[in-house]
């Protein structure tokens, strides 16, 4: 049996922005994660169990669009090995479709986990580009930050086309993030900006443009442990994706709940339209505004630690 996990991750800045070459920030969440294990067993066929969504099937059956049969297609392929005579369990605690980036861990945690079980450990780069290949068929058009900060499991500073760049939290803070609890697929948002970006050019990349100023003077600020600068960032980070029409009721409500309550700054994170926002919070302020978050109806709340772990 071979076993290994990838974290969750969130987008602090720079969401939607970074497909159109603009900067993003992200970090991994370690208190949710992805877990693959590779098991064994005497029959040829490859099986694939995922237990969260009840499906198990059988590799050779899967079609060429499966997310879970291509991660293990491109990993025994990169071994130059025929897949055959092993389960892939999967169980993941991150949820679907809320901007935690779920499918590039599970893709992470395959890639993982299987070239263990093959004899050798990829690198954190090698994970990503596989990864990365996934996220096309979940995505459409994915960014490529997801994969990077699940694989490499730092916080990332990632402009599309160049090669990301890690950095140093200067003084760990803390995020709220709350899930509103509905789905927001990530390839419909993305295809809605597109659409409207190819309406209206000048707008969006004037609108991007600035959410890239802000994802740098973020950087920058989180660098030298200016964190309460951050406060002015996200709110200014959260209109400019209201404008571009991400935004929801139901994350207005949870973002207004969170600063009501004391929170030093919120925004949506993610694709937007649901999935989750994260709000700046202290141990002062934490408690109370996780309480108002779960009373204006978030399905659920995690307290994140943001810092350098390396």
């Amino acid at each position: 049996m071979t076993k290994a996990s990838a974290p969750g991750k969130i987008i602090l800045f720079g969401e939607h922005a970074v497909v159109y070459g603009r900067p993003a920030i992200a970090v991994p969440v370690s208190q949710v994660y992805a877990e693959a294990t590779i098991n064994p067993h005497t029959d040829a066929r490859v099986i694939i169990d995922a237990v969260d969504v009840a499906r198990r099937y059988d590799l050779g059956s899967a079609p060429s669009d499966d997310p879970l049969a291509t991660m293990i297609r491109l990993t025994c392929a990169r071994f130059d090995a025929t897949p055959s005579h092993f389960s892939v369990r999967i169980h993941s605690t991150i949820p679907i479709a809320s901007g935690l980036g779920s499918g590039a861990a599970v893709s992470v945690s395959i890639a993982r986990a299987l070239s263990r079980y093959l004899g050798a450990e990829l690198p954190p780069d090698e994970i990503s580009a596989l990864a990365y290949q996934v996220e096309k068929l979940h995505h459409g058009t994915p960014s490529g930050v997801d994969n990077s900060v699940i694989a490499f499991e730092r916080p990332v500073y990632f402009v599309r086309d160049r090669k990301i760049e890690s950095f140093r939290i200067a003084q760990p803070f803390l995020l709220a993030i709350a899930d509103t609890g509905i789905a927001a697929p990530t390839r419909i948002a993305v295809g809605d900006v597109r659409r409207g970006w190819e309406k209206d050019r000048a707008r969006f990349e004037s609108l991007f443009d600035k959410m890239g100023v802000i994802a740098d003077k973020a950087r920058k600020a989180i660098e030298t442990g200016q964190v309460e600068r951050l406060r002015h960032l996200m709110n200014a980070n959260h209109i400019l994706l209201r404008e571009i029409g991400v935004s929801s009721p139901d994350i207005e409500r949870l973002i207004l709940a969170a600063t009501t309550a004391g929170a030093h700054g919120a925004k949506l994170s993610g694709a937007g339209r649901g999935g989750n926002i994260i709000a700046l919070v202290n141990e002062v302020t934490q408690d109370k505004v996780e309480r108002a978050l779960l009373k204006a109806g978030a399905k659920r709340v995690i307290i994140s630690r943001v810092e350098t772990k390396f």
